[in-house]
């Protein structure tokens, strides 16, 4: 394995949405602190928009670790794919409530609202997290849209965020954009951060010399456009690429062979775009 050939513990840069592998660039760490003012204060609506790969997802995951150890409900979907009636279901059951799974979607609303109206009289936050809205059916937004106005009382707790790319924001509808309080945007990474990014996951993971030459972490950052997914993968490949050869640091010519082995150059015009 390419760990100990690099003096390794373990993958530098995690699995899925592994929360040790957040990195908290200014960016990040910029919209973490807007995600936790829209909570703070109670604001109904907000939207995290950023190109796809930027750490959405991850960001979400951390978010909602720390909501949860300050006391708030934190539901959590992935809009992808699902029907009205599977998001109302599962909000209920992520609330509580135990339907039975072939309820209706007038009936899972009740049980949201009823839900809801509990976690208000009892003063309790509760943040409702929806990934890759963007990309949700037509069918679901007017739902979001009524979840989203669902007791406008002064006492709500109730926070609602929206994820999604932000070249599909014009999908999610202007009932849903016209409620929005905050826009968050996620933007790439800058160099500085692709480099500190990859010292820092390094270190942790046991590694304390550097492993990618100076030019090599400019053209992996050039190739990456700075996107944090394909920073790790690039990365991680050419740890992998690099192990293969037995080389002691990882240079631009290894960066340049793992990207084209991923025919990601061609076309140039739409390589990680």
């Amino acid at each position: 394995m390419y760990q100990s050939h690099w003096g390794l513990r373990e993958s530098p840069f995690g699995k899925g949405l592994d929360p040790r592998a957040f990195y908290q660039s200014p960016t990040h760490e910029e919209a973490l602190a807007r995600l936790h003012f829209l909570a703070d204060e109670h604001r109904r609506l907000g939207l995290l928009m950023g190109p796809g790969g930027s750490g959405k997802s991850l960001l979400l995951q951390v978010f909602a670790a720390e909501r949860c150890r300050r006391g708030a409900t934190v539901l959590r979907l992935n809009l992808v794919g699902m029907e009205p009636a599977e998001v109302l279901t599962s909000l209920a059951v992520q609330l509580g409530s135990c339907p039975d799974g072939s309820e209706s979607a007038a009936r899972a609303w009740r049980a949201v609202e009823d839900r809801l109206a509990e976690a208000r009289y009892q003063q309790l936050a509760v943040v409702v997290l929806l990934d890759d809205a963007d990309q949700a059916s037509h069918a679901v937004l007017p739902h979001l849209v009524r979840l989203a106005k669902s007791d406008e009382s002064p006492e709500s707790r109730l926070t609602l965020i929206l994820a999604g790319r932000r070249e599909g924001l014009g999908r999610l509808g202007a009932p849903l954009l016209d409620l929005a309080e905050l826009r968050i945007d996620i933007e790439p990474w800058a160099p500085g951060d692709t480099e500190s990014f990859l010292a820092s996951s390094l270190s942790q993971a046991g590694r304390a010399a550097p492993v990618f030459q100076q030019p090599a972490i400019a053209r992996l950052h050039e190739l990456s456009h700075g996107i944090p997914r394909h920073v790790r993968r690039l990365a991680e490949l050419a740890l992998v690429a690099g192990a293969g050869r037995r080389l002691p640091e990882i240079d631009c010519e290894v960066i340049d062979a793992v990207y084209q082995e991923l025919s990601l150059a061609a076309p140039a015009a739409t390589a990680w775009s």
